[in-house]
């Protein structure tokens, strides 16, 4: 079980807790698309529906401790006693998310189409808090969720290849790649491992073997790791992805008790540091979403 204290916690921040060890909550878009007040950028890159989007995670533990987090980081367990199976965590997570949108049905402003529609998700974002790759029975529950029709984004920190070799492939394969040294990875990722850079270069070096969309997000903090966009490139050549997110931190969640309001750079900024790593990388300007931070990349 969850500790009560993890689990009140959670819940304050209108998670949904299922089983020993995966959550579920609403997106933020997901909630304006309900209202036809937006979407989210996965929408405008890769064309899935936000209002049909789960965003939950199998595993709330994480090997890393990034500043730039908006997730109660400090407060997850550090022991799991018992493995949930991925159909039961499929299953409840449905569930949860059907009562969490309970809500909207009676929302005037509410589109009842779209929460009609809502009832049955038909894409999966494997993130939300945590490290999905931890979950012993990541490629399974991937699998399950092909076997139901959806498409899935697993996003990882690439600090566990050995889960990556041979694992069922999602529809995108995200890697977070938040620094272009070790130093730097060190200090803002705060990794647990201790041969932590071997075991990110060897994730990009495993995802140019993936035949599915895959993705870098570059999550960038102003102050502490836009600069060198030339070693963001060396490294990403290892990688060979589809595309390249360039998306500024939000100053949200947790991280304002770690990180200050200023480290959150401008949309105009971003834009500026993805022009300098397109020269670098030869990735071209493919999209952009103001709202969210984000710049896209592409071959």
């Amino acid at each position: 079980m969850i500790p009560a204290e993890i689990r009140k916690a959670m819940e304050h921040q209108h998670y949904k807790v299922i089983g020993n060890h995966s959550a579920v909550k609403l997106c933020f878009w997901l909630k304006r698309s309900m209202r036809d007040e937006g979407f989210c950028y996965k929408q405008r890159f890769y064309g899935i529906q936000s209002h049909r989007c789960l965003q939950m995670t199998p595993w709330i533990l994480c090997s890393n401790r990034c500043l730039y987090c908006w997730r109660i980081i400090e407060k997850t367990p550090i022991k799991i006693e018992r493995i949930d199976e991925p159909k039961d965590i499929i299953q409840c997570c449905i569930k949860a998310q059907r009562l969490l949108l309970t809500g909207f049905k009676g929302l005037d402003r509410a589109n009842k189409k779209k929460w009609k529609e809502a009832q049955n998700p038909n894409q999966v974002a494997i993130s939300l808090i945590g490290e999905p790759t931890m979950y012993p029975k990541i490629s399974e529950l991937i699998r399950e969720f092909h076997r139901m029709k959806f498409t899935t984004f697993l996003v990882t920190n690439g600090q566990h290849p050995e889960r990556l070799k041979g694992i069922e492939e999602p529809t995108n394969l995200y890697i977070s790649l938040d620094a272009s040294d070790r130093v730097t990875y060190r200090k803002l990722d705060r990794p647990s491992l201790p041969d932590y850079w071997k075991r990110l270069v060897e994730s990009l070096e495993l995802m140019n073997s993936f035949s599915s969309k895959r993705v870098i997000r570059l999550t960038m903090v102003k102050n502490w790791n836009m600069k060198s966009p030339e070693k963001y490139a060396e490294l990403i050549k290892r990688a060979n992805p589809d595309f390249i997110e360039v998306k500024g931190y939000m100053h949200v969640g947790e991280s304002q008790k770690r990180l200050a309001r200023d480290c959150m750079p401008l949309h105009k900024e971003i834009r500026e540091f993805a022009e300098k790593l397109s020269k670098e990388s030869g990735y071209a300007y493919k999209d952009e979403q103001v709202q969210s931070r984000v710049v896209l990349l592409s071959k």
